[in-house]
């Protein structure tokens, strides 16, 4: 708890400083749209990430197809509406591609790797990513579309500022999702065997775990993650199979930022990227910059937090 709170103020007190720097000739409405969109976005963020951590921790995988899965979802919940399928329903089938694709890929060839270097399942996670962006490329046009959601009507008033409740939905299931898991990781035994299989996959395998079963489990759950992020980034930044494939960039380093392990500080890292890329646009100098800001703030914030320690990504590979 006292590591939340240290890296909570480390988070703030960059973002409060960013803010007053760029802000500090701007009307504070305007400075809060810009922190509110950031949040909205730094939410997503998380999301990936949290997705990528829980997968990692119980399968040594660093997926980097997350931003594929999430465009496939988005793009067939986008096409069955357009085909006259209430819009409910669509949705629902097209967020359960998520966990359809992972699953097919930790089942299908995941498997096949189990033994190999981090770096090879990662690249091969690659590979995955760039078929399902082939993919979809082949089956939709580069047309403008536009994904919408009901809660993209309603707003509520904070502080003066109109906010949508899809923005809010967004950040409200960052958070309950940081406490969901972090509790079921902790206190449920499935949660306790994918700690197991995070330690040692082999002791695991020996003590009689079920290696596939919760695998299989950590595949579709951070499946069902992807494609609602995808499906959520569609919605509030821009409905493009390529750009919502790539979003696994700054998900990745919000993954980081959680050195692959800390699901709060994946939701803290996530969150403030998110608000500092925002704010970057208020500067006509460091607005170039943004596509590349999250990697720089996570390696900034890993060096920082790394201090004194051991750190490797590697596992027992």
């Amino acid at each position: 708890m006292r590591d939340i709170a240290r890296n909570l103020a480390l988070w703030a007190g960059l973002v409060t400083v960013l803010a007053l720097a760029l802000g500090h000739d701007k009307p504070l409405n305007v400075l809060g749209l810009f922190i509110v969109s950031g949040l909205a976005v730094g939410s997503l963020y998380a999301l990936g990430g949290i997705g990528l951590v829980v997968l990692y921790r119980a399968t040594g995988v660093l997926n980097l197809a997350a931003g594929a899965i999430g465009a496939v979802a988005v793009m067939v919940a986008w096409q069955l509406v357009q085909w006259g399928v209430v819009a409910p329903l669509a949705w629902a089938l097209g967020l359960a591609f998520g966990p359809i694709l992972a699953t097919a890929y930790g089942r299908g060839i995941a498997p096949r790797m189990a033994w190999r270097e981090p770096v090879v399942k990662a690249v091969a996670s690659l590979g995955f990513a760039f078929v399902l962006l082939g993919l979809v490329s082949f089956l939709w046009s580069d047309d403008p579309r536009k994904f919408e959601l009901p809660t993209d009507k309603a707003a509520v008033v904070i502080l003066g500022l109109r906010v949508t409740v899809t923005r809010l939905l967004v950040v409200a299931a960052a958070i309950l999702l940081v406490i969901g898991i972090s509790a079921a990781l902790d206190r449920t035994r499935v949660g306790l065997q994918m700690r197991a299989l995070a330690n040692n996959r082999r002791l695991s395998s020996l003590i009689g775990i079920p290696i596939t079963r919760v695998e299989t489990l950590a595949w579709a759950l951070s499946g069902l993650l992807f494609g609602f992020t995808g499906l959520m980034f569609g919605d509030l930044v821009r409905l493009e199979p390529a750009v919502i494939t790539f979003l696994v960039i700054p998900c990745v380093a919000a993954a980081i930022a959680g050195r692959l392990q800390s699901l709060p500080d994946v939701l803290m890292g996530g969150l403030a990227m998110g608000v500092i890329e925002s704010l970057l646009t208020l500067s006509d100098t460091f607005k170039s910059v943004r596509p590349i800001a999250p990697f720089v703030i996570a390696a900034l914030v890993l060096l920082l937090m790394s201090r004194g320690r051991r750190l490797t990504f590697a596992g027992e590979d």
